[in-house]
C-alpha cells in the first residue's frame, strides 16, 4: 500500500496511507500507543470515499517517530509471515 510522507520532523511523523482502511490503521495506532517512546498516535479519516486516511505519530523527546514506526512495521510483518493457512 503506497504511503505519502506529509511530515517527517524528528519526533513528529504524518503519513497519508493510500488505500488504507480504518482496520489497518487501528492496528498501527494501538501498537504505537502501547510504546513508551510514543506520546501520541492516531489516524484521521475525513471523507471515507474521497480522502485517504492519515496516520500521525508524536514520539517522546529524543526519539524518532519514523524509527519507531519502522520497528512496528517490521514486527507486524514478522507476525503475519508466520501465519499458516
Amino acid at each position: 500500500m503506497p504511503v505519502k510522507v506529509l511530515k517527517n520532523e524528528g519526533r513528529e511523523l504524518r503519513l497519508r496511507i493510500i488505500g488504507g482502511t480504518p482496520t489497518t490503521l487501528q492496528m498501527f495506532r494501538s501498537r504505537l500507543n502501547e510504546k513508551d517512546d510514543v506520546e501520541y498516535a492516531n489516524f484521521f479519516q475525513n471523507h471515507p470515499d474521497l480522502d485517504d486516511p492519515e496516520l500521525y505519530v508524536r514520539a517522546a523527546k529524543g526519539k524518532k517517530a519514523a524509527k519507531i514506526l519502522t520497528d512496528i512495521c517490521s514486527t507486524i510483518s514478522k507476525e503475519f509471515s508466520s501465519i499458516k493457512l
